[in-house]
């Protein structure tokens, strides 16, 4: 498994090209049923491909409700799949159109192809899941592929333990799916942090398309003072749940912590993210009212930045998107981490405490009442930014995929890799 050289250097791309006749869009599948980070994260990397590449224009495949709040950059543009929302038995529904998950995942695979020959991208960057939600990027792949396009799976920093996702991966089965179609996966991260694919068992052949990015920087904003949510006229800190569908215990439990001290500061600025339940947000909005100007509560912006720029610190569950801000804007920072269904963050905010980055907030180890929190809030004054702690390329990640896909299409054409199967 490779990083790209602090040098600016970076390894080759396999014999097979998208040459120089390939076009130059890249098709960005963002691995999203109702949730918000692989949305933040393909924009990100799209704005990235297209700035870095003048010639070049990106097109993202979502199933987020709220994509169309978000802006895009000039040659950057999204093409809206159904949704879907996930069941408390952990099956799916289509969201709006009253169609079977099965009716539904097959108008989501007819819409992505027909994108794909239409767009005809020379890369092909596919989010997390291999073959897509429910298998429904297996004709898209064999497309591209038949094109000579460039195809990589792209993967956050930490997916989850390795007993769990070992059963995941096989279940789904995401290594065959890379030794067919896949030139390089790219983790979006630092080894340093975690190696997400080690003790799944792969072979050799699969570790070795590995690359480690580095993380991908986020810019302190840009936009003008009256575009989006106005930070306040004194030092706050930001509580962040990022899109709230399961933020509610850090919500809750930073509301009780200035309940329960009358002293306790900075200001708060809590933020609940687009997907927070309305009756939750009611409770949370009276309790803040109650509070007498020490908390402010706020909806969901997509223009988070600007709060979390101009913050003393921030407090947050530390899924990848937050944690990329967190770095970037240099923030001192606690995580307190969910830890259910998956431990990614919990393994994240391990890392980052162990690696000087952040503090951890765990019940199980700091309890679980307001004073925890309190305690926590109080330490951001004196808790050192991640800057404090150096790490080689931990930000470099926007550059290295943004030169690896300037690469892949001015590289030589050569005859292509025969598809397994």
């Amino acid at each position: 498994m490779t990083a790209p050289a602090h040098d600016g250097s970076f390894p080759a791309w396999p014999a097979r090209s998208a040459g120089e006749g390939a076009s130059r869009r890249a098709l960005l599948y963002s691995h999203d049923t109702f949730g918000l980070g692989h949305l933040r994260r393909a924009r990100t990397l799209a704005s990235a491909l297209t700035r870095r590449d003048e010639r070049l224009s990106a097109l993202i495949l979502t199933g987020s409700p709220i994509a169309g709040r978000f802006d895009f950059p000039d040659r950057v543009d999204h093409v809206r799949l159904p949704g879907v929302v996930k069941l408390a038995d952990g099956d799916y529904a289509s969201h709006n159109l009253g169609m079977t998950i099965d009716d539904t995942v097959e108008l989501r695979a007819a819409i992505i192809e027909a994108t794909e020959a239409a767009f005809q991208p020379g890369l092909l960057i596919v989010d997390k899941e291999a073959w897509g939600f429910r298998n429904e990027m297996a004709g898209a792949l064999a497309a591209a592929r038949r094109r000579g396009a460039r195809i990589v799976l792209g993967v956050r920093d930490v997916l989850d333990e390795p007993g769990p996702l070992a059963e995941e991966w096989k279940r789904k089965g995401h290594a065959e799916a890379i030794r067919r179609w896949f030139d390089e996966i790219w983790v979006y991260g630092l080894p340093q942090v975690c190696r997400p694919l080690e003790g799944l068992g792969l072979e050799r052949e699969i570790l070795d398309r590995v690359v480690y990015t580095g993380y991908l920087r986020r810019d302190a904003p840009d936009w003008p003072s009256d575009v989006g949510l106005a930070p306040p006229d004194r030092p706050y800190i930001l509580v962040t749940t990022g899109g709230g569908g399961d933020g509610e215990g850090l919500v809750d439990w930073t509301l009780s912590a200035y309940e329960a001290d009358p002293t306790l500061g900075p200001h708060a600025v809590i933020v609940y993210g687009p997907f927070l339940h309305a009756e939750k947000r009611a409770e949370f909005d009276r309790r803040a009212l109650a509070l007498r100007g020490r908390v402010t509560a706020l909806s969901f912006d997509s223009r988070i930045e600007r709060l979390l720029a101009e913050s003393a610190g921030i407090i947050a569950m530390g899924g990848y998107n937050t944690f990329c801000e967190i770095l970037s804007l240099d923030k001192p920072a606690v995580i307190a981490p969910r830890t259910r269904p998956r431990l990614e963050q919990y393994i994240r905010a391990e890392a980052a405490e162990r690696l000087g980055l952040a503090r951890m907030l765990l019940p199980e180890r700091d309890g679980r009442g307001p004073e925890a929190m309190a305690a926590a809030i109080r330490g951001l004054a004196d808790q050192p930014p991640p800057s404090a702690a150096p790490i080689p390329g931990l930000l470099d990640g926007l550059d290295a995929v943004s030169e690896r896909a300037f690469r892949a299409f001015g590289a030589p054409r050569n005859a292509a890799r025969r598809a397994v199967g």
